[in-house]
C-alpha cells in the first residue's frame, strides 16, 4: 500500500488538527483520497470547494497518486 504525505490548509487543517501527516492508502486518485479523508475525518467541505496539488502542482481530481507523493489539499481561504 502506497505511503503519501498529506498537507492540510485553513479549515481542513483546523478540522483535522494537523497541518501534515503521512498515511498509507489504497486510494488511486486525489479524488478517492479526499473522499476517504472526508469520511474518516469528518471534513465538511465538498470536493467542489477544495483544490488538490500533487507534488507542488495543481492537478485535476482524477490524477493518479503514487507512493511517495505529497498531496496538498487547499480549501477556500478567507482574508480580512
Amino acid at each position: 500500500m502506497p505511503t503519501i504525505t498529506i498537507q492540510y490548509y485553513a479549515l481542513l487543517r483546523e478540522q483535522r488538527g494537523l497541518s501534515e501527516e503521512s498515511l498509507q492508502t489504497d486510494a488511486r486518485s486525489a479524488e478517492e483520497l479526499y473522499a476517504a479523508l472526508q469520511e474518516s475525518h469528518g471534513f465538511t467541505l465538498g470536493i467542489q470547494h477544495v483544490r488538490a496539488a500533487i507534488n507542488g502542482k495543481m492537478q485535476p481530481w482524477d490524477t493518479p497518486i503514487s507512493d511517495g507523493d505529497t498531496v496538498t489539499l487547499i480549501p477556500p481561504v478567507a482574508g480580512g
